[in-house]
């Protein structure tokens, strides 16, 4: 059954589960070292690196809808992503974002995240959460969405 075929009760069930799959992707991969926070820093990694990319995450809150350069970013870094065969998600709310990866720099600045990049995991063919990501976001594509988006709960 595909995403499209579900009912609305499923599709909320389903938003769920991958809801799930994605912070627990994010917390597992800030413990492995295989997150990049940040636009810029986000860019580096796709020009040196973009084979390694196996998950890019556009994040928003209120109001940055109207952050004209930051749209631009996000426009290139999702052509990009496509381009490359890239997963790629939009994610809402900055918050939940910033209590999953710790809010802070070691300078104790907030981190700029509005784009963090998933490399690849010691074994990410045997990440579940990450296969469940992958295929939502697979499912997406084949339904010409091809920038799902996620709403992270507050907790």
């Amino acid at each position: 059954m595909t995403f499209e075929e579900l009912t609305g009760d499923q599709k909320a069930e389903r938003m769920d589960v991958v809801r799930k799959a994605l912070e627990e992707v994010l917390s597992s991969a800030l413990a492995q070292g295989c997150i990049t926070v940040g636009v810029y820093e986000a860019a580096k990694l796709l020009n040196a690196d973009p084979d390694n990319v196996v998950l890019c995450l556009l994040a928003t809150d209120e109001g940055d809808d109207l952050d004209v350069a930051l749209q631009i970013h996000f426009t290139l870094i999702q052509a990009f992503c496509c381009e490359n065969d890239i997963n790629i998600m939009r994610v809402n709310n900055m918050h939940r974002l910033a209590e999953i990866l710790g809010g802070m720099d070691g300078a104790g600045e907030p981190k700029d995240l509005h784009c963090i990049l998933i490399t690849s995991q010691v074994a990410p063919w045997k990440d579940a959460a990450l296969s469940k990501v992958s295929g939502f976001c697979k499912e997406c594509r084949y339904l010409d969405q091809w920038v799902p988006i996620i709403n992270l709960p507050e907790r």
